[in-house]
């Protein structure tokens, strides 16, 4: 359990709370919620909102009004618990206070202010004060276990253990913040943090001007604060864990997921692959074999990206029925990358440059080919099984050599430790051990050989009590969650299910629950985003589908044992996936939202390869490179989206994953659609092209309701409940 955070200094607007605090004269207004007494009050320029628990203390929100002279009306707003307005010479605020309608410990808190004139900001304190009986910030005690990193969701997880509030998890809800960020050219990273007991969101400012300028007569949103309070705080690894995924789960909504758009990943595929077997910035020859380029005429080839090609080629071949020949000019290939003396892949070609140290390798860059070996293994080809089993053996003595804690780099030939903590948080790479176990759970799938299993076991269980801070790589701590609930399935250990959730509750801490409009942002989407690395600045193409694809796995095996917060938080990432990774194509981006200096390669839209990075600020995109390693990305998500129906008119498509599909007879089908009930899903028939035909369709839920369905672009579309049965028909008659 994390150590109770000790109070070294307080502010003096904090100091200055406690007279607001134990102030006994009636509110403006009160109300109730759960168990939870509402009040709030006036204090100069700043409205409070206090909320305390059988009168023991609590939490308050401090809110700037910035007018000395603001005078209180008590307004009546449907379906508010309470509702103020304070007009002041400065401007005018209005406070909306809503709660969860169950009577959960659960509200919302809505400040919008409207300046009078032009009205500048140096500083405003952040606006979450713990208390205690007395009105005491200082005598509280308590543990923050996660905050908000960088542009990351604006959230704060903490326990208020003196008094005995319970486990908080406070949002700051920054899509409805957009106007003010843009208003005041800042921008929202790392604006909900603090230090006990000053907690919370603070206004951010310009970095230019170190000031916010409010214009006069623009009605901006300066709060809009979401709480969840569980009076029964859990306080061990994996069940602080569960209850941040319940928690997040249940305001998830309040958070405004935007509508997940359409968009053809079958056409992206197609382009992709034609790209791949003929675009000359892609591909070099060597030792008589193909191999392709990381980015863009740029980069040697290395392991890491053939396999990831090959595996997802091999995808698109199982889709169209039809292998792919370039799996096979792949995998004919691999071979120069192995090692005969070490018996393991290295991550270049032995001609590789003298710029590079061919020595040197990632951990998880050790162990990311073997996964993708493993697929192609699976999968019947017989180079790839020989390969990966030679390989296999070296993955579990590194593993071994460094005790599953593995550090940043090192040098592959004696394992000396080139690089071994990142300077952002002095930690190595902290969640290889997840993707470690995978590969082992797949080596036991093809050998049956009980030391796989007994290796991915001892990579999970030594990774625990990393907490919040498990997370390295997005993509590596999505496949430890699969590991995590592919080894519950194995073994029927549950210890193994509620370590899944520790891996995804550090996934989520590093996701965007929130849409930026900042600047050139508002040309893309970047919510339920990822950063790639648990400092980096940007979403990554790579570790978007890839993380998708590990979360398809644990989607199949957790079934109906699984906490509602989970189920919709890896389903949403999932669907919104295939709508914000289409901006990661160049030509989806308009040209000024590129950026024409790039740390690797050059970019060319008219390739239809993502590129790397994408920045939620309104930065321009593509500043590391367009990765052709990432051209699996359209291939991915064309073969979970769309499913071919023999001999029907059209494909289907559905942004959540269909689970069974039967065919009743030729023209009626029944399917299953995962997802959240309070989560409907698109779903939408595609005319195959040169069929000639329109159709006529009949679909209809589990309980007989007929859904309506439209046409929109050329394909039939409709809205279905999610985790729910449907039954399909058609006619097809000639134009």
């Amino acid at each position: 359990m994390p150590q109770a955070s000790t109070i070294e200094a307080i502010s003096p607007e904090t100091a200055h709370a406690s007279k607001v605090l134990t102030d006994t004269s009636p509110p403006l207004a009160s109300a109730r919620q759960g168990g939870l007494d509402l009040e709030a009050r006036l204090d100069r320029d700043t409205v409070w909102l206090i909320m305390r628990r059988n009168g023991d203390g609590g939490l308050a929100l401090r809110m700037p009004v910035f007018s000395d002279d603001a005078k209180p009306r008590v307004l009546k707003v449907a379906g508010a618990l309470l509702a103020l307005e304070c007009k002041g010479t400065l401007g005018t605020a209005h406070l909306v206070v809503t709660g969860e309608p169950f009577g959960l410990d659960q509200l919302r808190a809505t400040l919008q202010f409207k300046p009078a004139q032009d009205l500048a900001i140096d500083w405003v304190p952040r606006d979450l004060v713990p208390f205690n009986a007395r009105g005491e910030a200082q005598a509280t005690t308590g543990n923050i276990e996660a905050h908000q990193r960088k542009m990351n969701t604006g959230l704060l997880y903490f326990t208020l253990q003196e008094p005995a509030f319970g486990k908080v998890l406070y949002l700051q809800n920054l899509t409805a913040l957009n106007d003010y960020f843009n208003a005041t050219g800042s921008n929202p990273g790392e604006a909900v943090t603090g230090r006990w007991p000053d907690l919370g969101y603070q206004l951010p400012r310009n970095p230019e001007t170190e000031r916010a300028v409010l214009p006069k007569g623009q009605d901006l949103t300066l709060y809009d604060t979401i709480l969840s309070v569980r009076g029964y705080p859990q306080t061990g690894e994996t069940d602080s864990a569960w209850q941040f995924l319940d928690m997040l789960g249940a305001v998830y909504h309040s958070l405004n997921p935007p509508e997940p758009g359409y968009h053809d990943w079958v056409n992206r595929a197609q382009r992709t692959v034609a790209d791949l077997e003929s675009a000359p910035d892609t591909r070099i020859r060597h030792y008589g074999h193909t191999y392709f380029h990381p980015y863009t005429a740029s980069e040697y080839p290395d392991s890491m990206v053939q396999l990831s090609i090959a595996s997802a080629l091999l995808d698109w071949g199982q889709w169209n029925k039809e292998e792919h020949p370039l799996v096979r000019e792949i995998v004919a290939g691999l071979g120069k990358f192995y090692d005969p003396k070490l018996k393991t892949l290295r991550r270049y070609l032995p001609n590789v440059g003298e710029d590079k140290n061919a020595n040197a390798v990632d951990s998880w860059y050790l162990y990311h080919p073997m996964l993708n070996l493993s697929n192609l293994a699976l999968a019947g080809n017989e180079k790839a099984r020989e390969l990966f089993l030679d390989s296999i053996e070296f993955g579990i003595k590194a593993a071994h050599h460094f005790e599953y804690k593995w550090p940043i780099m090192y040098d592959v030939t004696d394992f000396s430790v080139i690089t071994d903590v990142a300077e952002a948080d002095d930690r190595g790479q902290t969640d290889v051990g997840g993707i470690y176990a995978w590969v082992m759970l797949q080596a036991f799938e093809l050998t049956h050989e009980r030391r796989f299993l007994d290796e991915a076991e001892n990579a999970i269980a030594a990774a625990q009590g990393m907490r919040f801070d498990l997370n390295y790589q997005a993509n590596l701590t999505a496949w430890g969650a699969a590991a995590c609930i592919r080894l519950w399935r194995i073994t029927d250990r549950d210890e193994h299910l509620h370590q899944s959730y520790v891996y995804l509750a550090s996934f989520f801490h590093n996701c965007q629950i929130w849409k930026s409009d900042i600047g050139l942002s508002r040309h893309w989407t970047n919510f339920l985003g990822v950063t790639c690395l648990q400092d980096a600045p940007y979403m990554a193409a790579y570790e978007c589908f890839d993380s998708f694809a590990a979360f398809e796995r644990y989607l199949d095996y957790v079934g109906a044992d699984i906490i509602p917060g989970v189920k919709l938080l890896v389903n949403e990432f999932c669907r919104y996936a295939l709508d914000r990774a289409w901006f990661f194509y160049p030509d989806a981006l308009p040209e000024e939202a590129l950026a024409t200096e790039n740390r690797n390669g050059h970019i060319d839209p008219k390739l239809n390869f993502p590129v790397e990075d994408l920045y939620p600020d309104g930065q321009k995109n593509g500043q590391v490179g367009q990765e052709i390693y990432g051209a699996g990305a359209a291939l991915i998500y064309a073969t979970r989206a769309f499913h071919r129906l023999d001999d029907a008119p059209f494909l289907l498509f559905c942004d959540s994953f269909v689970r069974a599909m039967h065919r009743l007879d030729s023209h009626t089908l029944n399917l299953r659609v995962d997802g959240h009930e309070t989560t409907p899903v698109r779903l939408a028939l595609l005319p195959l092209d040169g069929k000639g035909k329109t159709l006529q369709l009949k679909l209809w839920t589990a309980n007989r309701e007929e859904l309506e369905i439209t046409q929109v672009d050329g394909r039939y579309e409709t809205w279905a409940p999610s985790n729910n049965s449907l039954l399909l028909s058609w006619k097809d008659e000639a134009r």
